[in-house]
């Protein structure tokens, strides 16, 4: 769900950056016919240090995306008092697994049922489902992760019967400055792929697709979940 900004924020830069990102979804779910609520706002905060995430926290941001598991989890830890809900969106290693099991809310980049398997194993027993989503190669891009579309109901049978996780949709990352046109359509292609996996039996419900610089397309393909960092937080700071 997409939160408006309601206080003010401790960096008025990454406030004001919120306000345009949140005219812009406005403009776009407009224009798609559908509702801002209707889309989740993941700022991606990594390369940024911890006051960047409370000033977003203190402007209405409330989900934030890491890749980078080192400088992740000490971020989260000194952030415990917020109500934040954590995404993994890096590239998954297995000899990482735990501590993205233990450590988040959301895992987006799932592309080998043994990492999906791993998570599943070393998610804590008191804590809830891990939610998840398959990374899709979507434009067939040569050595770049997610599976092949043909491979994503076979992968999502699988991952949606392990039991500490919750299969939710489709994850992609298009390669850059493909323009508009191109990127609608492998949105769209993304969306569809959804569709027909929801048709052999599976109750998907996310698309996390859709970035600083193509979120407006993907918001009129359909995206549910939007990772933005850049539009929000500048570049990064940290290394």
């Amino acid at each position: 769900m997409l939160i408006a900004p309601h206080n003010l924020s401790e960096d008025p830069l990454i406030s004001a950056k919120l306000v345009r990102v949140h005219s812009e979804i406005a403009d776009a779910a407009s224009a798609a016919h559908r509702t801002v609520e209707s889309i989740t706002v993941i700022a991606v905060s990594k390369g940024h240090g911890p006051s960047k995430v409370r000033a977003a926290c203190a402007s209405g941001a409330l989900h934030f995306g890491e890749s980078y598991l080192q400088e992740a989890i000490p971020k989260m830890q000194s952030l415990r008092d917020l109500s934040a809900t954590w995404h993994f969106i890096g590239r998954l290693q297995a000899n990482k697994s735990r501590a993205i099991a233990e450590g988040f809310d959301w895992v987006h980049g799932i592309d080998r049922l043994k990492i999906a398997e791993r998570l599943s194993a070393q998610r804590p027993h008191y804590a809830p489902p891990l939610q998840v989503c398959l990374q899709v190669n979507i434009a067939a891009e040569p050595g770049k992760a997610g599976i092949a579309p043909a491979a994503a109901s076979e992968l999502a049978r699988a991952v949606a019967a392990l039991p500490k996780l919750r299969l939710r949709g489709l994850m992609c990352i298009l390669p850059a400055d493909l323009g508009p046109e191109l990127n609608r359509q492998h949105f769209a292609s993304l969306r569809r792929l959804l569709e027909q996996v929801n048709a052999a039996g599976t109750a998907l419900d996310t698309l996390s697709m859709g970035m600083s610089a193509d979120f407006p397309e993907a918001i009129l393909e359909g995206a549910t979940a939007i990772r933005i960092g850049t539009a929000i937080f500048g570049p990064r700071t940290l290394s």
